[in-house]
C-alpha cells in the first residue's frame, strides 16, 4: 500500500518562510488527487491546498497568496511552499491521497517569535 511521509516543519517566526515535502512510497496513479491539510489543538481538520483534476489548485482562503503547492512527478512528491507565516499557521500539516483515502502521519509548524 503506498505510503505517506512527510517532511520539512519545525519552528519558525512569524514572517518567515518553510517549505513541506510530502514523498509517496511508490508511484502515484493520478499525483491530481494529492493535497494538503492541516489540524490545529482543539480544530478539526481543514484544506490547506490541493490539486484538482486537469491539476488544477484550490486553496483556503485563509492561504491564498502566501503558500503554494507543488509536485514532482518524477519523484512522487508534492511540496507545500509557506510564505510569510502567521501564528494562526500553527498546526500538524498532513498530506492526503484522496483516491485511496491515504494519509501520512503529519509534520508540526510552529509559528512564534
Amino acid at each position: 500500500q503506498v505510503q505517506l511521509v512527510e517532511s520539512g516543519g519545525g519552528l519558525v517566526q512569524p514572517g518567515g518562510s518553510l517549505r513541506l515535502s510530502c514523498a509517496a512510497s511508490e508511484s502515484i496513479f493520478n499525483i491530481n488527487a494529492m493535497g494538503w491539510y492541516r489540524q490545529a489543538p482543539g480544530n478539526e481538520r481543514e484544506l490547506v491546498a490541493v490539486f484538482s483534476s486537469g491539476g488544477s489548485t484550490n486553496y483556503a482562503d485563509s492561504v491564498k497568496g502566501r503558500f503554494t503547492i507543488s509536485r514532482d512527478v518524477a519523484k512522487n512528491t508534492v511540496y507545500l511552499q509557506m510564505n510569510n507565516l502567521k501564528p494562526e499557521d500553527t498546526a500538524v500539516y498532513y498530506c492526503n491521497y484522496r483516491m485511496l483515502g491515504i494519509w501520512g502521519k503529519g509534520t508540526l509548524v510552529t509559528v512564534s517569535s
